[in-house]
């Protein structure tokens, strides 16, 4: 016998439970694998290019008619794609998901951290910024991809209301944005989260000198910002764009003189807006 027909040999002798039928009868949406940690490139707006790290989640749907899917395989495949895991491969990576593991659907999540040299307004001093970025997809039945693009944003906020009934200074926190968008065709992350920023009452930044903070002190309060302020400032920027066909928004401030958040969100689907 053969080495090869030795291997396959010992491989039919290899129970493969995973395959065996369960009797429940109950069919799973999503299984898979989760954090695995994986280098991607991500285009950069002005470097061409960004090598990051990204945490991988991919799943597949399971018919009730399995008992369990091949965890393996998911492994395989993103080795197998390791020199080459970027946005722009996504539908391959699941389709290729799917015909391996005979699934229906697949469904990918790449979350990573997207820098962005940014100089301080005043003083021009420069340093490295993080922003943390998802791209989920998801392949169906019917060969449809869908896109999600997801930005986390820190901005500055300045409460509307001390200010106005403050006689000197109001309070100011700093705040988390998030917004994910589906889209017709590629866009910039800088420029979604250059639409963000510009929504609040200041941005953040890695690095100030003294005549920066003075700046960004003067700005933020010049220009006071609720929490529902910035989900309806951006919301109304996504909306008047044709490339964006859904979106959501949501904006937590960190407060600085109360023991919680202060939270608002915003959907908005315009695809089903266009079939009314």
């Amino acid at each position: 016998m053969h080495q090869g027909e030795a291997t396959v040999a010992v491989l039919a002798d290899i129970a493969d439970v995973q395959s065996r039928p369960d009797h429940r009868r109950i069919d799973i949406d999503k299984v898979g694998v989760k954090n695995i940690s994986y280098p991607i490139v991500v285009l950069d707006k002005f470097n061409g290019t960004q090598h990051t790290i990204a945490c991988i989640n991919v799943y597949v749907n399971l018919p009730y008619r399995h008992k369990g899917t091949h965890m393996s395989r998911f492994i395989e495949i993103l080795s197998e794609f390791r020199r080459h895991i970027s946005i722009r491969n996504i539908p391959q990576i699941l389709e290729e998901t799917r015909r391996r593991l005979h699934a229906q659907s697949a469904h990918i999540e790449m979350t990573f951290p997207y820098f962005i040299e940014k100089q301080a307004p005043v003083s021009k001093a420069s340093a490295l910024m993080e922003y943390i970025c998802t791209i989920k997809g998801s392949l169906n039945e019917n060969g449809h991809i869908d896109l999600v693009a997801c930005v986390k944003v820190p901005v500055t906020t300045l409460c509307p209301c001390s200010k106005e009934i403050s006689s000197v200074g109001a309070h100011n926190q700093r705040g988390e944005v998030r917004v994910n968008v589906r889209f017709k065709k590629f866009f910039w992350i800088e420029d979604l989260i250059r639409l963000i920023e510009d929504s609040a009452s200041c941005e953040v930044y890695s690095l100030l000198k003294r005549q920066d903070e003075k700046y960004v002190t003067e700005r933020a309060y010049a220009n006071p910002r609720f929490v529902e302020d910035i989900v309806r400032e951006i919301a109304l920027k996504l909306d008047s764009d044709d490339n964006f066909t859904w979106f959501s928004v949501d904006s937590e401030n960190f407060e600085s003189i109360h023991n919680h958040s202060a939270y608002a969100y915003i959907e908005t689907d315009k695809r089903q807006a266009k079939r009314k």
